[in-house]
């Protein structure tokens, strides 16, 4: 198969769909990989470092899309981009379509066949493709409420763990899952007084295994909610309904009651956000305040870090491209329903049940 890699035109992302190595990996299996010009230059690889295991180079995202079968990419495309997509093309990338209707009318109006990392399931019912980037997420989400809470940021002035004789700030975690877990793990580094919210009661147990006497976990009721948007400096939105739109956990009123100079941080953005406040935002721009209270919505987190997060995303993406690649899209989804869990889009139709009813559009099964 001949497997193309366009350069990445969303802000200030510098990932890349596959990595040298990775590009090894599918030349010795046979098949035949061109990158864009560039492509890697933001995590320090060279086209020459595609040259030596065996990719060539295109001279722009048009050679590229035309001369590959498949487009493996890291977001999801931008309006020129699918302008490129055809019928014979298959997608291979993060889409998160259920709060973008306008990218999933280009999509379908292309016939290509698109299959979103976020939707690939695994034996547990785990995401796999979407764990590394929510792990890189989660742990940002404190990095980036501690910068925020800094008062030259407009934050309150405070240290999140605090010193002797000063208490630490109070940090809610609304979502038990990869993002969530891997929040309070920089959160309890940072000595910050921690709760973990979930509906989950088997979840809330496992946290409670896991982190003992480290962390609070609270049942996530509204009520709950509120008192904790109310008690604490920092809210970090960590909750996935796989495929679906994110609930708006935090509303408007609930803001009203925080601490001016309190940080939320949304990394559920990405699927449209977790407080009725989100917007999304970008690297260059990535915050705004409401009522005194600072939002971080950055779509694209793990841009920051681009190099830990395009290795990461690599290490998973792998073992499906290659299944891809050897097989074809309709004989590799056949063989791994997990895989096939990530169709969203093929001949103009929306193949993921989720995807349809957040868009309010028919949903019809491959």
């Amino acid at each position: 198969m001949r497997v193309g890699v366009p350069k990445e035109i969303k802000v200030h992302e510098y990932r890349v769909g596959l990595v040298p190595a990775s590009v090894a990996e599918l030349t010795a299996a046979g098949h035949e990989v061109i990158v864009e010009t560039n492509a890697g230059t933001g995590i320090d690889f060279s086209d020459q470092d595609y040259v030596n295991v065996g990719a060539t180079i295109g001279a722009d995202a048009a050679e590229v899309f035309a001369k590959a079968d498949m487009i493996v990419k890291v977001k999801e495309p931008q309006a020129q981009e699918i302008a490129l997509l055809e019928p014979r093309h298959l997608l291979f990338t993060y889409l998160h379509l259920a709060p973008d209707p306008e990218q999933t009318k280009g999509l379908m109006a292309s016939g290509a066949t698109c299959i979103a990392y976020e939707t690939v399931t695994s034996d547990s019912g785990a995401l796999p493709l979407l764990k590394p980037m929510s792990e890189v997420a989660g742990r940002m989400s404190i990095q980036v409420a501690s910068h925020y809470l800094e008062k030259e940021q407009g934050g309150r002035g405070e240290l999140l763990g605090g010193v002797p004789g000063v208490a630490p700030c109070k940090v809610a975690i609304l979502g038990g899952g990869v993002s969530g877990i891997n929040a309070a793990q920089m959160a309890v580094g940072q000595r910050a007084d921690v709760t973990i919210y979930d509906i989950n009661n088997e979840r809330l147990a496992e946290l409670d295994m896991h982190f003992g006497s480290q962390i609070k976990t609270a049942y996530a009721s509204k009520a709950a909610i509120a008192e904790a948007v109310k008690r604490c400096q920092v809210v970090i939105g960590a909750v996935l309904v796989p495929g679906a739109a994110a609930p708006k956990l935090v509303t408007r009123d609930m803001l009203k009651t925080m601490m001016r100079g309190s940080v939320l941080v949304d990394i559920a953005i990405d699927q449209g956000g977790c407080f009725e406040t989100s917007r999304p935002t970008t690297h260059s721009d990535p915050v705004y305040e409401i009522d005194g209270v600072i939002h971080y919505c950055v779509a694209n987190m793990p841009g920051a870090v681009a190099r830990t997060s395009a290795f990461a995303l690599n290490n998973a993406t792998l073992p499906f491209v290659l299944k891809l690649a050897n097989k074809g899209a309709e004989a590799a989804m056949a063989a791994d329903p997990h895989l096939a869990e990530g169709l969203n889009v093929s001949g103009g139709k929306i193949r993921h049940q989720a995807v349809a009813e957040a868009l309010g559009l028919p949903f019809e099964p491959a």
